[in-house]
């Protein structure tokens, strides 16, 4: 369970190893994920195809015709990830079902196509997927643990799809490492780059290297901004001055509710077995934990409004003294993940945030255009409350997201986005880094417009293109 905070949490000062990665920034909190297979290992499989407006928006807008361009890519990238659609229903598709049907929108409701070998229950097989080349697969139990880390070898993890496979082709994967320095050997790298890195848990290790010709980034937003803000400032003074804008976070609510029916279960199926689509730019997804993995009851508070702290602690306060049973009902619940179902709402509303680099070293984020992220949508709340009805339940959230206002997203993309030129984006439409020759950014910090969807697959159908402009080695 997410308990073993020490195998679940990425705290490496504190020697924890997890695949979980929860960053605060004054405008935000992030939920990312760490390990061999980066973000795959938590995240919850959904694999959607965003909508025409994300095609047709942000600093990409015009560079090609992105959603006929991607449509091969993004076949190929469901047949290498497993892609399929979910085939059961759970107590959690039947909370949305309900939820559509109160809304008026049956026809918003739909199962999810997610990255899940589903087969027979437990039943292990030869590879599916690759005529034989790639592991063998057992079909998921529906236990819900998608985001502790699958142990039932059911989730297709990149670790055991392209990096299996880059491992049968001799690639080595150099794990609890990380990179601090990238030097060209000349202005542009035209002749090759210096890689250096360290082990992620000593301060006192040796410094390794590697020379190589070119260099793909792929550390997810929060590595790659951070490694090359602080490089621009030192080996890589050509990149573009727009890094570090046109941060996204899909405009995120995340609102957990906690059942006070004891003979109701959550936990059963996988993390998100359906979506909701409210209307063209917004939709809501059911998230759930597995039995026991409760780690996240001891952040949550009720679910208030307020325009300052002040007035936001005094509403909690009422919250609990108006309504102390229910309150510590939920707060004490006998298993939090098994009565709880996250509601994970999502807009594709244009809005972006930049993170730069402080004087002291570290990253910090500050507001670039639209509204803000808020932690306090009116109309996630309003379906939250809905579901509350429906469940016998009540809404909580971070406390974090009640106290400061700080809302949380899974799902933070952009800060090096395409552009026409330099002085639009950092990469251009094929990922190339303008200022520098072979060097790519392959990673969600290349989204460059507000997909309002997750947004793992189209990652992959974009890094597919990429790699498909890399011209084969001779002989």
């Amino acid at each position: 369970t997410n308990w073993n905070l020490k195998k679940w949490l990425w705290l490496p000062k504190l020697g924890f190893k997890g695949i979980m990665k929860i960053t605060f920034f004054r405008h935000v909190g992030v939920l990312s994920g760490v390990g061999v297979g980066g973000g795959s290992l938590v995240y919850a499989n959904t694999l959607p195809v965003p909508k025409t407006p994300f095609f047709k928006s942000g600093s990409w807008n015009g560079l090609c015709d992105w959603e006929n361009e991607l449509q091969p890519f993004y076949e190929k990238a469901k047949k290498m990830l497993g892609v399929t659609t979910h085939p059961y229903t759970s107590k959690s598709d039947k909370v949305m079902q309900t939820l559509a049907s109160e809304i008026g929108n049956i026809e918003g409701f739909k199962k999810t196509d997610v990255a899940v070998y589903f087969g027979k229950i437990g039943e292990t097989v030869s590879d599916p997927y690759f005529e034989g080349n790639g592991p063998t697969r057992t079909g998921c139990n529906l236990c819900g643990g998608c985001m502790i880390g699958c142990r039932n070898n059911a989730k297709n993890t990149l670790d055991k799809n392209y990096l299996y496979l880059a491992q049968k082709l001799g690639c080595e994967i150099k794990a609890e490492s990380e990179v601090f320095d990238i030097e060209p050997f000349d202005k542009d790298g035209s002749n090759g780059y210096c890689i250096r890195f360290k082990n992620s848990f000593s301060k006192y290790s040796k410094t390794e290297s590697i020379n190589t010709k070119g260099v793909v980034l792929s550390g997810g937003v929060l590595g790659t901004l951070k490694l090359l803000l602080k490089l621009k400032k030192t080996k890589l003074p050509n990149l573009s001055n727009t890094l570090g804008k046109g941060v996204r976070t899909n405009s995120e609510s995340l609102i957990g509710v906690t059942t006070h029916d004891k003979n109701t279960s959550f936990s059963e199926g996988i993390a998100i077995g359906s979506i909701l689509n409210i209307d063209e730019n917004r939709h809501v997804e059911p998230v759930k934990y597995s039995e026991g993995s409760g780690f996240w009851r001891l952040t949550m508070a009720p679910m208030v409004q307020g325009k300052n702290i002040f007035i936001r602690f005094i509403n909690l306060l009422k919250n609990v003294i108006l309504h102390p049973v229910i309150f510590f009902r939920t707060i004490f619940v006998d298993d939090w993940s098994k009565r709880t179902q996250v509601l994970l709402y999502m807009e594709s509303i244009e809005s972006t945030l930049q993170i730069k680099r402080s004087k002291f070293g570290f990253n910090k984020t500050a507001l670039e255009l639209g509204n803000p992220p808020t932690a306090f949508n009116p109309i996630a709340q309003e379906l939250a409350h809905k579901v509350e009805k429906i469940v016998n339940g009540k809404a909580m959230v971070m406390a974090t997201e009640t106290l400061f206002g700080i809302p949380s997203t899974a799902h933070i993309l952009g800060g090096a986005c395409m552009g026409e030129t330099e002085n639009f984006g950092v990469i251009d439409k094929d990922n190339k880094v303008f200022g520098y020759e072979n060097m790519l950014i392959c990673d969600g910090s290349m989204i460059s417009a507000n997909i309002g969807v997750n947004p793992s697959l189209t990652i992959t159908a974009i890094t597919e293109r990429a790699m498909s402009k890399i011209e084969n080695k001779k002989n």
